[in-house]
């Protein structure tokens, strides 16, 4: 590899910038632009993907306290609005770019860096279910662990 700079290798930050959220390839006709080739299945897609897509985000917002899936349901709501909505599909791409930069920053951290990190988020998700548990049912978590330990 030498001489001229077409041989070269591009460095990322020479790479061609595009927009993979409005830059595709042209596919065939599918169902939703059948639906979309007349003015009133253009509006009923419209409102059908927004009320779906608002059901599943509430849904998933409902359950963000809880131990269980609620952000996953909440980008799956948004995943839903993106399929009508270009400023879901934006939101959705600079989430999925962000939990990839997260979770790759994570892995290239120390064992033991890893592990407080771990174990704040263990620390945390505790307190938010402890939290949600006293204000919902009145039930304190922590006495009932320490009576359940202590044989009381």
């Amino acid at each position: 590899m030498s001489g001229s700079p077409e041989t070269l290798p591009m460095k990322v930050n020479e790479m061609p910038q595009t927009d993979p959220v409005t830059e595709s390839e042209p596919t065939r006709p599918g169902v939703l632009d059948r639906i979309r080739s007349t003015p009133a299945g253009h509006l009923s897609l419209k409102i059908g993907v927004g009320i779906l897509g608002t059901l599943v985000v509430v849904v998933g917002i409902a359950l963000i306290p809880l131990p269980g899936p609620g952000w996953a349901i909440v980008i799956l709501g948004l995943a839903i609005w993106a399929v009508e909505f270009t400023w879901a599909k934006r939101l959705l791409h600079f989430t999925r770019r962000h939990v990839h930069a997260w979770t790759q920053w994570v892995l290239k951290q120390s064992l033991p860096l890893r592990a407080v990190i771990g174990l704040a988020g263990f620390i945390f998700i505790s307190a938010v279910v402890w939290a949600s548990v006293k204000l919902t049912t009145g039930i304190n978590l922590a006495t009932v662990i320490c009576n359940f330990l202590t044989g009381s």
